[in-house]
């Protein structure tokens, strides 16, 4: 059985747009378990999600428990054997408090990539499959968040093509979510449960068409 962990923000724990972090979809409706479900008995799938994580910053608001670099190890090494990392990150990395450019936001994700690459959580201690995940720009009209994600919606716009960029550069594996799903209106910055159905069974495919040798 091949293991792989999603490690991600609110969009991975399945949080209800206009919801709270405590208002969340069930486990077979978030992406991760659609993802499961299409890859079939041969996977299994560990969902890591946490509202308002970002890539490597603390957050003086919500708390440096937030910062996905700082979980990161302990989580691979927690759930090793891994034979691929899914990353979706970056939409809280453009709250007005950080004030950073989607370029450097890149640079953050690339970050993870390398920490993943050093510690080497896959079968026989070698570095595991990693896919990058764009998240889906967030909408213009993000409600009471306009002033949290001041600037924000232009700078989501720019994410796919800075974490293509990355990806590319680290040889990894790159999957835009923004191609097959949208956020939802409610809030402009979480999608809905028909759009974790669309990612699930896209992202399952990209997990498919990556080649695996036969079953170890």
């Amino acid at each position: 059985m091949r293991s792989v962990l999603c490690y991600g923000d609110s969009n991975t724990h399945g949080q209800v747009p206009g919801g709270t972090p405590l208002d969340r979809y069930g486990p077979a409706e978030r992406w991760p378990g659609v993802m499961a479900r299409e890859l079939g008995v041969g996977w299994h799938v560990i969902e890591e999600g946490l509202s308002g994580r970002t890539t490597v910053r603390d957050d003086p608001i919500e708390g440096a428990h937030k910062n996905g670099r700082t979980y990161l190890r302990p989580c691979l090494q927690s759930h090793a054997v891994l034979d691929l990392v899914i990353i979706m990150l970056g939409t809280n990395d453009l709250k007005a408090r950080f004030n950073q450019p989607a370029s450097e936001v890149a640079m953050a994700m690339g970050c993870l990539v390398y920490e993943i690459k050093e510690l080497k959580p896959g079968p026989g201690g070698s570095v595991p499959e990693i896919m990058i995940v764009s998240p889906p720009p967030m909408l213009d009209d993000i409600k009471e968040w306009r002033s949290i994600f001041a600037g924000a919606p232009e700078k989501s716009r720019q994410l796919a093509l800075e974490f293509e960029i990355i990806a590319d550069s680290l040889e990894v594996h790159f999957f835009d979510a923004g191609s097959v799903v949208t956020c939802d209106p409610l809030d402009g910055f979480h999608i809905n449960g028909q759009a974790h159905v669309s990612l699930g069974r896209a992202l399952a495919r990209e997990v498919e068409a990556i080649g695996w040798p036969d079953e170890r």
